[in-house]
């Protein structure tokens, strides 16, 4: 039986906010790229995964819970909270754990933001900020960035009565670029108290800067209306499971411990992120060779007349001077995967993540190739 689908398509039936949304585009699967273009052999670097898959004790603890994945997860995560508060000094009731660090901004947009609220973040950066907030039916405020830089002055001249969230990427999604110490001191100083200030650490591990603070000691203990994003998706190679978490003040993870769906992390994520957080000498063994695959990276765009911007991320932003959809095309059908960032707010750019060395090398060559045929 065949249903009528017309009042469905008709105008008003979905929700203004909704009607209106550009759904965020991730990377493109090698999968797909394989079955698209008859390709035997494809590099993905468009996604910033780490090159690196789960720790060993991650790997252990998730075999180990298969023959239990008929029973629902722990819906509380209480182990995993336990853990993470006591790893940032802070009580359980100051953790909220979500599906990447991705599912705790979606949880803050749904728990803090009414239509007409507004939202300031940097443009370009991560897409979610802007694209959670019009789905609740509130405004983003996108503030341009500074020489690539989230222009933390401009942002709190953003701000008004109506602003309930700010953004810093931090180092940010496009660019890889950060912010000092004292350039976020000075914000903290300034930002007004109606304001919940939020800063995205999800590349937290791979930066060993002593002007890069780590904003839960600095800011949040500080008793500043901060709240900490982290995640497992890249230096701990747990993408895949989608979990990180949310360090705030204990009424704001209480409001996105609410809107949080039922048992939306597995099992297998759970024991994994558990097992992983206290993996401090693979951290740093990752952390070093992400630096050297930076160099490696920003070396092989500069041999091919490209600029990229200095970053701190693990992936590097090039300005492409055009439109990059041409160059992602064509590296694409040699087998790599980059990513255009046009739904990042920047059309002629592209970012590339850092990969092995050998990733890195086919990456340098197949520009090569598409360099020279253009």
């Amino acid at each position: 039986m065949e249903t009528d689908a017309s009042s469905e398509d008709g105008e008003g039936f979905f929700r203004p906010a909704v009607d209106g949304l550009t759904p965020y585009q991730p990377g493109k699967p090698v999968e797909d790229v394989q079955r698209e273009l008859g390709l035997d052999h494809v590099i993905k670097l468009a996604s910033n995964e780490g090159p690196f898959g789960p720790f060993a004790a991650a790997q252990e603890s998730m075999a180990g819970a298969a023959p239990e994945l008929n029973r629902y997860p722990d819906g509380g995560a209480f182990r995993l909270h336990a853990a993470l508060a006591e790893r940032h000094g802070v009580a359980p009731e100051a953790i909220c754990v979500g599906a990447g660090a991705d599912g705790c901004i979606d949880m803050l947009s749904q728990a803090i933001l009414d239509p007409g609220d507004e939202v300031a973040c940097g443009w370009p950066s991560f897409p979610s900020y802007v694209i959670y907030a019009r789905k609740q039916g509130a405004t983003p405020v996108t503030v341009p960035l500074t020489e690539h830089r989230y222009d933390l002055s401009a942002l709190l001249e953003a701000i008004t009565p109506r602003t309930k969230l700010v953004y810093i990427c931090h180092p940010n999604n496009p660019t890889g670029t950060m912010n000092t110490t004292d350039e976020l001191d000075a914000y903290f100083e300034r930002v007004p108290e109606h304001v919940v200030t939020v800063v995205d650490q999800a590349y937290f591990e791979y930066i060993d800067r002593p002007d890069y603070p780590d904003a839960v000691e600095r800011y949040l203990k500080a008793g500043r209306r901060a709240v900490v994003l982290r995640t497992f998706s890249k230096i701990y190679g747990l993408a895949g499971l989608r979990i990180g978490y949310a360090v705030g003040p204990h009424a704001v993870c209480a409001a996105l411990a609410k809107v949080r769906r039922p048992f939306d992390l597995t099992t297998p994520a759970q024991v994994a992120a558990l097992a992983s957080v206290a993996e401090v000498d693979e951290i740093t063994r990752r952390r070093t060779v992400n630096a050297e695959g930076l160099v490696r990276l920003e070396t092989a765009l500069r041999a091919h007349g490209f600029d990229p911007t200095p970053s701190v991320g693990n992936f590097h932003y090039v300005d492409t001077g055009t439109d990059a959809k041409d160059l992602f095309e064509r590296l694409l059908r040699e087998g790599i995967i980059v990513r255009p960032l046009a739904g990042f707010g920047s059309t002629t750019a592209i970012r590339v993540s850092v990969g092995t060395a050998a990733e890195i090398d086919a990456f340098a060559a197949a520009l090569g190739r598409v360099l020279t045929r253009a």
